[in-house]
């Protein structure tokens, strides 16, 4: 078998440390921290911690739901997958083609951040610096990532990692010593209802504050299209998805807490906004330079997420080339390193053309919230489509350990959470505090449509024409071989 015709990915890559990271970086905790949590203090004021502990809480179930899909069928499809072996394999169809539309649209999303923060901040300390010069350093990040994603799963995974330890370090410094500057400030009230927002009194809107905390969860499912590179995947994937999950949620209370207590829980409904109500403003006025740590952490946030997310589009478009339900261009795979190279430039390609297209057509802030309204939109629906997987998948397939509580309770549950959400990124009025969108960001909702309707068109033409293809999604490849018979075929080269 030689090395350029080989579909599998480079087995027994890594290990529980790097899939761990890779979900953890996906979530991008100090982005989440400092851009996406603080938006719920809008509703739930000082009582945003609690908001984060419903969310953390309500997360869980749908990670649980997916660590367990996770280990039984460990595949680079993922949730494409997973929907096709608990639902029908036209609906993994479906889910891998939004999940991979969407993925790819992670890196651009990251990268205008990277580039107008790094502007905006740098302008700020020297005004000669023009504030609209952003995409030099947006191009810097974008490189960064498709050499990571060039040189395979190991150095992709390991970057990450590192990455991702900072990020998470530099945040739960801060938060301690936000709390120990406290002092008598601290208060465990911040996880009651007596610190909303006006307008938002008592528990509704500690939960309009949840609904949009738990957008920042968004990406700890990111860690399952690594399976297939995984040592020991069945356990691997199930302890990375979960343990990311509810490590970086703890992360969010804790730096929630503290921040909610050193600035005043009655007054953090005004947090979150530019200058000194901020983390950055926060950390400038009381600090001192740590302020730089924590502007390097959102930086690093930016292009580890990017990084993460990468590697998720790329496996998934893998998955879906291997059997052409993509062009088979998308499983041609680099002789040495093992890495989906077509993937990568087509990765590369888009991440370019939205990232430039959309930065100089709008802005880039304005082009952020484009992409990332497409991108919670299709992330929450798969999230809801996985649930109900899990339930089909345990109730049809194996039975023989269904348990009631953690495959059908829990995908319920997580149904419950996410579907608020999903009305809340689309900015569909059903709740008073969701506020409806305006252009170009309502562009979103039909984004998404033409690229789903695409998908069905798509869909429709390989039942007609190859119904066997669709039926391949849901099939496992890990199962089929196995890394010894893939060293003996000369298929996995060290």
């Amino acid at each position: 078998m030689s090395g350029e015709t080989v579909p599998g990915l480079r087995r027994e890559a890594i290990g529980l440390r790097e899939v761990l990271f890779q979900s953890i970086t996906a979530m991008a905790p100090a982005a989440a921290v400092a851009a996406s949590i603080p938006s719920g203090a809008a509703f739930a004021g000082g009582s945003l911690p609690l908001s984060v502990l419903i969310a953390l809480v309500a997360c869980l179930f749908t990670a649980s739901c997916v660590a367990e899909l996770a280990r039984q069928l460990p595949a680079a499809g993922s949730v494409a997958t997973y929907a096709a072996q608990g639902l029908h394999p036209a609906v993994g169809f479906l889910v891998g083609w939004g999940y991979v539309f969407v993925e790819a649209l992670v890196p651009p999303l990251l990268l205008l951040q990277l580039g107008f923060t790094t502007a905006g901040t740098l302008h700020q300390e020297w005004s000669s610096y023009p504030d609209d010069l952003w995409w030099p350093w947006s191009l810097a990040g974008a490189a960064v990532i498709a050499v990571a994603g060039y040189f395979g799963v190991r150095a992709s995974a390991r970057f990450g990692t590192v990455l991702g330890v900072f990020e998470v370090l530099v945040f739960v410094v801060f938060a301690v010593w936000l709390i120990i500057k406290a002092g008598g400030d601290n208060t465990l009230s911040v996880f009651g209802t007596s610190h909303t927002a006006e307008g938002h009194d008592g528990i509704s809107g500690v939960f309009a504050g949840s609904v949009y905390t738990v957008l920042a969860f968004a990406g700890f499912e990111a860690a399952a299209p690594l399976a297939e590179e995984t040592k020991d995947p069945r356990r691997t994937m199930h302890r990375a998805v979960l343990g990311a999950a509810l490590s970086i949620g703890l992360v969010y209370v804790l730096t929630t807490y503290a921040m909610a207590v050193f600035y005043g829980p009655d007054r953090f409904a005004g947090f979150g906004a530019p200058g000194a109500a901020s983390w950055e403003g926060v950390a400038r006025a009381s600090f001192g330079l740590f302020w730089v740590l924590v502007f390097l952490a959102v930086i690093n946030s930016t292009i580890a997420n990017a990084n993460a997310c990468a590697n998720v589009s790329t496996r998934t478009a893998f998955a879906l080339g291997r059997i052409r339900v993509f062009p088979q261009l998308f499983a041609r795979l680099h002789p040495k390193h093992r890495s989906p190279v077509t993937g990568v430039a087509v990765q590369c390609g888009v991440a370019l053309a939205a990232m430039l297209g959309l930065g100089f057509s709008y802005d880039p802030v304005t082009a952020f919230l484009l992409l990332a309204t497409v991108i919670v939109t299709v992330v929450t629906g798969v999230y809801i489509v996985v649930n109900l997987a899990c339930a089909g998948y345990f109730l049809r397939r194996r039975r023989d350990l269904f348990q009631p509580v953690r495959h059908l309770v829990f995908p319920l549950l997580g149904i419950v959470a996410f579907v608020p959400a999903l009305l809340t990124a689309a900015g569909l009025p059903v709740f008073d505090f969701v506020s409806e969108l305006t252009a170009p960001v309502s562009y979103a909702g039909p984004i998404v449509g033409v690229w789903m309707t695409a998908g069905v068109v798509v869909l429709l033409v390989l039942l007609r024409r190859h119904p066997g293809r669709i039926a391949e999604t849901a099939r496992v490849h890990l199962d089929e071989t196995s890394p010894t018979d893939l060293r003996q075929s000369g298929a996995v080269q060290s």
